[in-house]
């Protein structure tokens, strides 16, 4: 049985660099399959460009499997697209409708620069995560399973929190472009289990003071962040920032 296919219009946001100005242009793509991804739409738009000898459109992809969280698109004004828990690259042609005009661009974020097009520089969560994201005490060698006691909703939690692929859709949804999420998720997974513990009292300063300085906003407490995470990170994990980093407070 063969699939069906549509015919779209893409209004797509060109940009040289973060310097220059931007703008949209107008593409038309025919004969899409509705069993294709979204990528895959935007890989033949480009074959069709390359055809015309024309400059391809510069996206940024990996896995294509909702893992790497590289695919970073705002799509008809959402970010990775109209679906829900799912990356750009897991969205399907399906979603939309034979003649329907989509609307492409890369996150709108002050800490995300436009590198090219629809690319923005993420390398800020990089930094974010050198700044405390990680464990830096021998903790000894690998102990055997159920060794280290951990009350399994504690365990479930950590691992729901791990599960962020830092993709950036929170940062640029918010409307104060705030990365509290995603340092909300990075200190979770590590608060929550005894390894976690040793750095607590500066993990959560150092990560925080690294996102002020790099140019994110405050949280605007609307709950946009979680409404648009492609892996449902919920935002009771920034109550838990909130506690670590008042605890590190105190102690200094």
């Amino acid at each position: 049985m063969s699939s069906k296919t549509i015919n779209l219009k893409l209004k797509v946001w060109r940009q040289l660099n973060a310097k220059t100005k931007g703008k949209f242009e107008i593409y038309e793509v025919k004969n899409i399959s509705t069993d294709s991804s979204f990528l895959e739409m935007v890989d033949v738009l480009n074959e069709q460009l390359v055809n015309e000898s024309k400059e391809p459109v510069a996206f940024d992809h990996d896995c294509r499997e909702g893992i790497c969280g590289m695919c970073s698109l705002f799509i008809n004004g959402r970010a990775h697209g109209p679906d829900t828990e799912i990356t750009t690259c897991q969205l399907h042609m399906r979603t939309f409708k034979d003649g329907e005009t989509i609307s492409i661009e890369p996150w709108r974020a002050g800490g995300f620069p436009v590198i090219k097009d629809l690319m923005v520089d993420r390398t800020a969560y990089d930094k974010i995560m050198q700044a405390g994201g990680f464990v830096s005490i021998s903790t000894g060698g690998i102990p055997d399973a159920n060794a280290i006691p951990i009350a399994k909703p504690d365990a479930d939690e950590a691992m729901d929190a791990a599960a962020c692929i830092g993709c950036g859709s929170c940062a640029a949804t918010c409307k104060n472009s705030s990365a509290m999420l995603f340092v909300a998720a990075k200190v979770s997974q590590l608060a929550l289990l005894p390894q976690g513990k040793i750095e607590a009292s500066i993990r959560a300063k150092n990560m925080v003071a690294k996102m002020d300085e790099l140019g994110f906003g405050n949280c605007s407490n609307t709950g946009a962040c979680e409404v648009e995470c492609p892996k449902g990170i919920s935002i009771a994990h920034i109550a838990r920032l909130n506690r670590e980093y008042l605890v590190a407070k105190v102690k200094d």
